[in-house]
């Protein structure tokens, strides 16, 4: 990776006088020695196993544990029925988080973006923008690498991991990723998409990983709405003229010292916050091994 900070991809779009996602898709044929065309036809497949997935949901399947299973079919029927107070773009937004989360729950074939627990905020986004505002495949790919890209700024300055940053450092960076790449769709500038990552990350610092029993479960799968929901909202701001006042880089890397003080019990060990509450421990009790 050449790149180390937002603003370094920034500055070499700039330098070369190409777009914010492209630089992330040379980064990547330089890495791993492929083609252009071969990184974007793979980004692609990565793109169309969101959808797959999507299709693939049911709403019949329960988790192993029982506690998830079946709510993302509840939002559907609701949405479809017009009662959503959020409106169609939202409340799809919602429905399709939440069946991703399910998803993957229930061990289905998911596409980790950038992890597992946090596989519902990207696809609930892009799969709902090429739905309701531009269906051009080719531009979803693109705004993939973007979010690609922010994913792996926050990798290398911060954390994506649970167990190492509390949620917020897998749906706090799942909603950056998601905030960037609706601005790239939506023609924003380089620095908007930027300040979108920041506006999204920062609304969500401190966010602890506390899930019931240790599954990827509650209170992960109804996660991935906030994060979805928080990145069209951070994406709407910026695009209507609302900056970040802490630049994107600083957001990313206040986001690792948080984590870094976080106690571990809010850290994916199951030993504090919603998961040591009285009906969580009972709940816990009774799971099956």
């Amino acid at each position: 990776m050449i790149y180390k900070s937002l603003k370094e991809i920034c500055e070499m779009a700039e330098t070369d006088q190409i777009p914010f996602w492209k630089v992330i898709l040379r980064d990547d044929c330089t890495e791993r020695n492929v083609e252009e065309g071969a990184s974007f036809d793979q980004m692609r497949a990565m793109y169309r196993a969101m959808i797959h997935a999507d299709e693939a949901y049911t709403g019949t399947r329960k988790s192993n544990s029982g506690m998830v299973g079946g709510d993302g079919k509840r939002l559907e029927s609701y949405v479809a029925e017009g009662k959503a107070m959020s409106g169609p773009f939202i409340g799809k937004v919602m429905e399709r988080a939440v069946k991703m989360g399910e998803s993957n729950a229930c061990m289905r074939r998911i596409v980790a973006a950038p992890t597992a627990g946090s596989c519902g905020v990207l696809p609930a986004v892009l799969l709902t923008y090429a739905d309701q505002i531009d269906a051009d495949e080719d531009k979803i790919v693109e705004a993939l690498y973007a979010a690609a890209g922010i994913g792996q700024i926050i990798a290398h300055r911060a954390s994506i991991s649970g167990a190492f940053g509390g949620c917020q450092a897998e749906i706090g960076s799942a909603s950056a990723m998601a905030a960037g790449a609706l601005v790239h769709l939506q023609g924003g500038s380089n620095e908007d998409i930027c300040c979108a990552v920041a506006i999204a990350l920062k609304s969500l610092l401190g966010l602890t990983c506390d899930p019931i029993g240790g599954l990827v479960e509650v209170p992960c799968v109804k996660r991935n709405v906030i994060g979805a929901v928080n990145a069209v909202t951070a994406a709407d701001m910026v695009l209507a003229g609302v900056s970040s006042v802490i630049p994107a880089d600083e957001v990313i890397d206040v986001m690792g010292e948080i984590g870094n003080d976080m106690s571990k019990k809010y850290k994916e060990t199951a030993e504090g916050g919603l998961a040591m509450t009285p009906t969580a421990v009972e709940i816990t009790k009774n799971l099956p091994h």
